[in-house]
């Protein structure tokens, strides 16, 4: 049987399964399965049992589970209000002034979430009624909470890129480092665009709010301190060497625990429903893992990502053209899975195409992350799309629309980080390790 047959086979298989409505981790696994039954010669249920304990044992994957604690502790805190609150005096002079603070709202809670989804409901909590209540357009509020929402998954400590760093065997604490100027890159991109937008429909901004002193703004902006300091505890001691990321994720879960205590929402009832609400969904990504590491070793031992490899090296392409078509590859596949399948079922059989290319697989990371971002907007998939249908009760079709030109800016950056790649490289190579 061709290499061509068994991928094809094997793909088939995939697809029905997930199609059937089994869960993503046990399809990885029955895909491997089948994968090693009938195309190897090792035992599958050996290589099952070594190396899910082996993936489930990780010490590096400790980092996880307490990013997911601390965004859901941090979920259920007045985190949003007091933001809104912060931020507000200041945007009020910027063209487009308060739908700034999707953008600059997001991007401090993406800071200490982790999570897109987690990004995009906290602050659209807040600033969907407050700002369409105040005459903005909807779909200009819309649109920019779903881009801004994706910086979840970009600004460090971002759950994927504990994912990737698994999957692909590169150093967490770099990838958390290397993402911090992608996203504060691609924050000014979106706020460089509601300026732009504002500049040209003036008609359409509110009027701005009375003007507050200098001094008032400054005590306005006390209750963005507790949220800054959690963020210079976490990305500051990674950055300075002092702790590793797992070590740096329970500092972030002491400090969500004490700014949820001073606001006084840390009761029995919060405290019980982050810690489940983090241990369903930290299960959830464990089976997936697991079951992605026993695919990526069931396609080794059938010789799938050497074969792919020297496939798209006949192809003759340049540098370039592998990443637009890795670009186009991972942005449809996030129109039928989430971010963390898209990188755990792909990472096995992609990296060493990317290696051999002579691609920084540090640099990699941060190029996934981005995509995986623009599939968090994409129909009929994009986790955003869908909490913001909740959140709106407008279509799924309406929302699409609305984001597309922040679909259009994050293309923009992986453009922009591809001739700047030092924008991703150039922190990480000046932390101390």
């Amino acid at each position: 049987m061709s290499d061509l047959a068994v991928a094809g086979m094997l793909i088939l298989v995939l697809f029905l399964m997930l199609g059937s409505g089994v869960w993503i981790g046990l399809t990885l696994s029955g895909v491997a399965w089948i994968g090693m039954e009938l195309f190897s010669s090792r035992p599958a249920g050996d290589a099952m049992a070594v190396t899910i304990w082996g993936s489930a044992s990780s010490w590096t994957l400790t980092a996880l589970p307490l990013f997911v604690w601390m965004g859901e502790i941090l979920f259920r805190t007045r985190l949003s209000q007091d933001m809104f609150k912060g931020l507000a005096p200041w945007m009020q002079a910027l063209p487009g002034r308060l739908l700034h603070t999707n953008v600059v709202g997001c991007a401090i809670f993406a800071a200490v979430s982790g999570s897109s989804a987690a990004t995009c409901a906290t602050i659209g909590k807040m600033t969907l009624p407050e700002l369409t209540g105040r005459g903005y357009p909807e779909k200009m509020v819309v649109g920019t909470l779903a881009g801004a929402g994706t910086l979840g998954l970009l600004i460090p400590p971002s759950i994927i890129m504990i994912v990737y760093g698994v999957s692909a065997d590169v150093s967490i604490a770099r990838l958390f480092i290397a993402g911090i100027l992608p996203g504060i890159l691609l924050a000014l991109l979106f706020s460089g665009y509601i300026a732009l937008w504002a500049l040209r429909h003036p008609e359409l901004v509110p009027p701005a709010d009375a003007r507050r002193s200098f001094g008032q703004k400054l005590a306005d902006s006390r209750s963005l301190i507790p949220v800054t300091l959690l963020i210079l505890a976490v990305l500051g001691s990674i950055y300075a060497g002092v702790a590793t990321a797992t070590e740096a994720a329970a500092v972030g879960v002491v400090g969500a625990l004490v700014i949820s205590a001073a606001q006084g929402s840390l009761n029995w009832q919060t405290f019980r429903e982050s810690l489940l609400g983090a241990t369903r969904l930290y299960c959830m990504m464990a089976l997936i893992l697991a079951g992605a590491a026993f695919l990526t070793l069931a396609m080794g031992y059938i010789g799938l990502p050497r074969h792919l490899a020297e496939w798209i090296g006949s192809l003759g392409l340049s540098r370039f053209q592998l990443i637009v078509m890795l670009a186009v590859f991972y942005v449809v596949l996030g129109c039928f899975l989430d971010g963390i399948s898209m990188v755990v079922l792909t990472m096995g059989v992609i990296m060493p195409t990317v290696t051999s290319a002579g691609i920084d697989p540090l640099w990699f990371g941060i190029f996934i992350v981005l995509v995986v971002e623009m599939a968090q907007i994409t129909p009929p998939v994009g986790f955003n799309l869908f909490v913001l249908q909740g959140m709106t009760g407008r279509e799924l079709t309406y929302i699409a629309r609305a984001t597309l030109p922040m679909f259009l800016l994050m293309v923009a950056a992986v453009l922009i980080i591809y001739f700047v790649p030092a924008i991703v490289t150039w922190l990480p190579q000046n932390m101390k390790l």
